[in-house]
């Protein structure tokens, strides 16, 4: 079973999270997700981040935070997603390899369908923006 590595974005700007839906012609078409993709042989997941979030939507981002990796199997095979919070520095989006993208309240994700192996990192994003200091 082939197993994909990936680094993802989870970009904020202000009190919003950046989202991106998925071609309709992809594997979870018209699903939405975090910007990111696969490591190219010998890259970091930090400069995959911010490369793959460039070439999706043009901006510029920085990781600032290293998530919880999730492996997730799937029927036709697996994933390894390396999840980072990252900060917006520059640029507007532009639909590069997305067919839309959104900056919205991390309270809002839950109201977007994602790919199955986003479940865990969906509820810990929105607990994690949403109450950032423990109370």
């Amino acid at each position: 079973m082939d197993r994909l590595d990936v680094a993802i974005g989870i970009v904020t700007r202000g009190q919003r999270v950046l989202i991106c839906q998925r071609r309709a012609d992809n594997t979870f078409g018209d699903c939405w997700e975090f910007p990111g993709g696969k490591l190219e042989a010998g890259e970091t997941p930090e400069a995959c981040v911010v490369r793959e979030v460039f070439e999706e939507v043009g901006i510029h981002v920085r990781p600032t935070t290293a998530l919880e990796v999730i492996d997730h199997d799937y029927p036709h095979g697996s994933i390894l997603l390396r999840p980072y919070l990252c900060e917006h520095l520059t640029g507007e989006i532009e639909l590069l390899a997305c067919q839309d993208a959104r900056w919205i309240t991390p309270a809002a994700l839950q109201g977007f369908q994602f790919p199955p192996a986003n479940g865990p990192l969906i509820e810990h994003v929105i607990r994690r923006l949403c109450h950032p200091h423990p109370i």
